[in-house]
């Protein structure tokens, strides 16, 4: 039984022995995994304090340099201040609007005018030469302002007209034309018909000519001179009759009073339709075949009203406004009483 009792006492003993390296090895384990997670906290612990110690020693300032910020700070607000005030100030007085000085011959060439009134076409013309004061044959004007898009092709205004008495000027027609209807033309009154003298004058970029006509096979190499008769307003287009196959009979209609009419880049139309020498009714029947050629020139792609308003005036008088109802109307007599005096032919 002693014996028994002495192994059961030694087996009691020797058990926790055995058992103690179990328990440091997981000392040990609790130990690295401590260690580690430890390792990382005590980086950022490390960082976080160097950047505060940074940013401590940055925000560190003495007294003067707190007070040179304060006084730095003080002027900006103030500057910004008086800018504002500036601004405010500097608004531009009203001036006072500009009074345009006339003469007495313009005193009372507009005291003849009624404000506000919109004359007929026949009133007009006749009041024309009452209102010119001028001491040279002064020219007779239309302006049309025109309800249209210039900057689209389809709205774009070109055509001509014939004036029964003639504008008053001598034109300078030109010709480019095969060797055979070039003669007829210098026989119509053609002034130039040279064609390769005219081709290389115009590349030169010397105009001696108010007109340029050309038949359709020559309009190869017209057609590459576009860039130099275009901005000048002499390139030949079919919808003036400068592009014709009888370039002399062209030449007669222009030397007669044919006169091209076309919108500006701000959709108005400019034209002289005769001089004050004119007697009135020759300067009222050119004025009639100008504003039938007008209102008959309406483009497709213009809707509802095409004209919105009619001036008719001389140089260097004042402008008169024209009815533009009336006068479509009196230029559309001209159509009616011809039709009336020709015979029906059955």
């Amino acid at each position: 039984m002693a014996k028994i009792l002495k192994e059961e006492i030694t087996k009691t003993e020797v058990e926790p022995e055995a058992a103690k390296p179990k328990d440091k090895d997981k000392a040990k384990t609790k130990a690295a995994t401590a260690k580690k997670t430890a390792e990382p906290v005590a980086e950022k612990e490390s960082t976080e304090t160097a950047v505060d110690a940074k940013i401590a020693k940055a925000g560190k300032r003495s007294a003067k340099t707190t007070k040179e910020v304060a006084e730095k700070e003080a002027k900006e607000v103030k500057k910004t201040q008086t800018t504002k005030a500036k601004k405010v100030e500097a608004v531009k007085p009203k001036q006072k609007p500009h009074v345009k000085k006339y003469s007495k011959n313009q005193k009372a060439a507009k005291a003849l005018i009624e404000p506000g009134k919109m004359y007929g076409l026949k009133e007009a013309v006749e009041l024309l030469f009452k209102l010119s004061k001028v001491k040279f044959d002064a020219s007779a004007e239309l302006h049309v302002a025109l309800h249209i898009d210039p900057r689209q092709a389809d709205q774009m205004v070109r055509t001509s007209t014939s004036l029964p008495y003639g504008t008053g000027k001598s034109i300078r027609v030109a010709v480019i034309a095969p060797d055979e209807l070039a003669a007829l033309a210098k026989k119509a009154g053609a002034d130039s018909v040279d064609s390769e003298a005219l081709i290389k004058d115009i590349t030169k970029e010397q105009f001696d000519f108010d007109v340029l006509i050309a038949t359709p096979d020559k309009m190869a190499e017209v057609g590459k001179l576009a860039k130099v008769l275009g901005p000048k307003g002499l390139m030949p287009s079919p919808k003036n009759g400068t592009v014709t196959a009888d370039p002399a009979k062209s030449v007669e209609e222009f030397k007669k009073g044919k006169v091209e009419i076309k919108n500006d880049a701000n959709g108005i139309i400019h034209i002289a339709f005769g001089k004050l020498s004119f007697k009135p009714e020759d300067l009222y029947a050119n004025a009639k075949a100008v504003v039938k050629a007008i209102s008959s020139a309406k483009p497709a792609g213009v809707k509802g009203v095409f004209i919105n308003s009619m001036f008719i005036s001389s140089s260097m008088s004042p402008s008169i406004r024209l009815d533009n109802n009336e006068a479509i109307k009196e230029a559309k007599e001209v159509k009616e009483a011809k039709e009336a005096k020709e015979p029906k032919i059955k």
